[in-house]
């Protein structure tokens, strides 16, 4: 593992925090350390109270920060004596220590401190860094993992058998600190949890932390080497097969129903999850458990096989029972599986979120590789189940949860919105965004792709008058989010203006392959998508005043957008049993849209010999409509207030006489 630290970089950081900071940062940025939010460091100082007198001050990582981005606020300023005390405590609740490190705190608006500030208070040193190494999780992981980790690092790094985080391991830890000499100690290793180094300054720190996982990743390389010969024959990978969209729509349902949600499912093609999940000894190695117990919050103890979610579930249900009198207050977290493994799909990881489908993934390609390393060391293992019910759950590891995911109207749902590379399409993306969901954008132009850099969004740019081009690009949506729970139908051409007397055929031919064939098409394809949507499918197309009221000069687009009228009442006549809803939404005079050109705008309102500025407010609100306006009512119409409405045509035009 390269050494990173430059001192350049690290003068831009001021003082002893800041160089906390600029060593945080280079360790979060190393996924083989750390992942979303895991690890934490800290640096001791000496400050002065309100008195004047001197004090010990533990500064040290907030808990639910992630160190690849941490900034100085993120970290909290302890009364070091009292934490360091808490060791001395023979037993202490985790209310109690919760409490304790509340208290404890110089500035009592600052954030909760990491649990494992107690940990940091008792190291003898002024810089502290925690991470959990791949390399190190591997050689730990094995049947001897201790007697392999003392003979790789001596005297240099004090051996701590696993323990809970929190008081247990830092009481553990003070044991085993007490028994040595910590003359030559630079590290501490914390077995199935990670490693500790320490020093004068976060330099040393940060170069002590790269120098014993470079050598834990050197001895992974001699091992694996040495012991090539005894791992069974790994198998071909092969192309990634295409699976229909409604098979990992029917999963995901399923998945939902047990969840008591609607969650995001990601199927992965990389190389690495579908391999393992072709391993012959799949069942054998996955359901051992993750590498170390704090990850059971994102994957679970064990993934699925197959595609038997309600198995899945009563396996899950009689875990929770056998051992609920560990935690006997606690209440059952929902049954369904974070990590799922099929022949046929590959590796599928599911979350209430695109964040926690996301981190799944991220956790369980760490586990696959540590269980790789640790298989050709001479075994992969684990801790007992018990280990893993303790951290799952523990209640301070839940608030991790609780603070990773705050539901919205639209968390865990999927929604399909063409048109989305401007105007109304691209408004409707970024309001769905912004209330949870989860938005696969599609347009003809590949601006679609630029929408938003969340992971919530996937842009597609696709010609939706081509069949196969479609059914691609929802697929690859489906792949990303699981399913489709709400279209949003607001791609669209608007023709150049001509009387019928003189109208252009290929004008006309546009207006209805774009408006209307299109259009059924997708609705075709998007059908049996809808029916599997947890909450019920959801569809607004996005209509026109030209339907109820058509403008002189625009029979292409009139004609094309009456018929695509029709085309969503009977959508909701026939799909009303589905448990779908179909509405309608009527805009007028958006001119912040790729319809409306400078050109169109002056030449519409001179033929009603109206100024620019009088034609966009020529409503009886004078008003001008936005595209984020008619967002605002699409969203609405695809929420829970409209949950007993279909059919229904709203206009948003500012009150036009002649549709009213």
């Amino acid at each position: 593992m390269e050494n990173r630290w430059n001192r350049t970089d690290a003068e831009a950081f001021d003082g002893p925090l800041g160089s906390c900071v600029y060593a945080s940062r280079l360790l979060g940025s190393e996924p083989s350390l750390v992942l979303h939010g895991g690890g934490n460091t800290s640096v001791k100082l000496i400050d002065h109270d309100l008195h004047g007198e001197q004090m010990e001050v533990l500064w040290v990582k907030a808990s639910g920060h992630d160190l690849a981005t941490i900034e100085p606020a993120m970290f909290v300023a302890l009364r070091l004596d009292r934490i360091r005390r808490l060791v001395a405590l023979d037993q202490l609740s985790d209310a109690a220590m919760a409490n304790e490190l509340r208290v404890a705190r110089i500035d009592a608006s600052a954030p909760t401190p990491s649990v494992e500030a107690i940990l940091h208070a008792i190291v003898p040193a002024t810089a502290v860094h925690h991470t959990h190494p791949d390399a190190l999780l591997a050689i730990a992981n094995t049947p001897d993992g201790r007697e392999k980790i003392e003979e790789l690092y001596g005297a240099r790094v004090v051996v701590v058998p696993y323990a809970r985080s929190g008081f247990l391991l830092a009481k553990a830890t003070a044991d085993a600190i007490g028994r040595l000499s910590m003359a030559d100690t630079v590290g501490i290793v914390l077995m199935n949890h990670g490693l500790f180094t320490f020093g004068g300054s976060s330099d040393e720190a940060y170069s002590r932390m790269i120098d014993l996982v470079t050598e834990a990743e050197r001895h992974l390389e001699r091992s694996s080497a040495a012991a090539a010969s005894k791992r069974a024959k790994s198998p071909s990978v092969g192309p990634i097969r295409g699976v229909g969209a409604a098979a990992l729509a029917k999963l995901r349902s399923e998945i939902s129903t047990v969840a008591g949600a609607p969650v995001i499912m990601s199927r992965h093609t990389d190389a690495t999850s579908w391999a393992f999940s072709q391993h012959q000894d799949l069942e054998n190695l996955a359901a051992r458990g993750p590498a170390t117990p704090d990850h059971v919050i994102w994957t679970k103890t064990v993934p699925m096989f197959g595609r038997d979610v309600e198995q899945y579930a009563a396996r899950y249900r009689s875990y929770y029972e056998q051992h609920k009198p560990r935690a006997p207050t606690s209440s059952m977290l929902d049954p369904a599986p974070r990590v799922i493994f099929d022949r046929e799909l590959g590796m599928l990881t599911a979350g209430p979120d695109v964040g926690g489908a996301d981190r799944a993934r991220d956790i369980y390609l760490q586990t696959i590789w540590i269980i790789e390393q640790a298989t050709a060391l001479g075994g992969y293992t684990t801790l007992s189940p018990e280990d893993f019910f303790d951290v799952e759950y523990w209640e301070l590891e839940q608030a991790k949860l609780d603070r990773a995911s705050v539901a919205r109207n639209f968390t865990g749902e999927v929604a399909i919105v063409t048109g989305a590379a401007s105007g109304i399409g691209r408004a409707c993306a970024v309001e769905l965004l912004e209330h949870g969901a989860a938005v696969v954008g599609l347009d003809l132009s590949a601006a679609v792709a630029t929408v938003s850099d969340a992971p919530a969004y996937l842009g597609v740019a696709c010609d939706l008058t081509i069949p196969g081009a479609v059914v691609a690009a929802i697929d690859a949506g489906v792949e990303r989010f699981g399913g489709v729970d709400m279209l949003v139908a607001a791609a669209g051409v608007f023709p150049d203006s001509a009387p019928i007397a003189v109208a252009n055929p290929d004008a006309w031919r546009r207006a209805m392959s774009v408006n209307v064939e299109a259009f059924v098409h997708l609705l075709s394809v998007v059908h049996p998508l809808l029916v599997l949507a947890p909450r019920g499918g959801r569809v607004v197309v996005i209509g026109s005043k030209n339907v109820a009221a058509p403008g002189p000069g625009a029979g292409a687009y009139s004609a094309s957008k009456a018929a695509a009228n029709q085309l969503t009442r009977v959508a909701a006549l026939e799909w009303a049993g589905d448990g779908i809803r179909v509405n309608s939404v009527h805009p007028d005079a958006v001119f912040d849209t790729a319809l409306w050109t400078d050109e169109l705008v002056a030449e519409r309102a001179a033929r009603y010999g109206l100024t620019i500025d009088e034609y966009k407010r020529r409503n009886l609100m004078g008003i001008e409509i936005t595209s984020s306006d008619v967002a605002g009512v699409v969203a609405a119409a695809l929420g829970p207030v409209f949950s007993c409405v279909t059919g229904a045509h709203i206009p948003i035009d500012g009150g036009n006489d002649r549709v009213i």
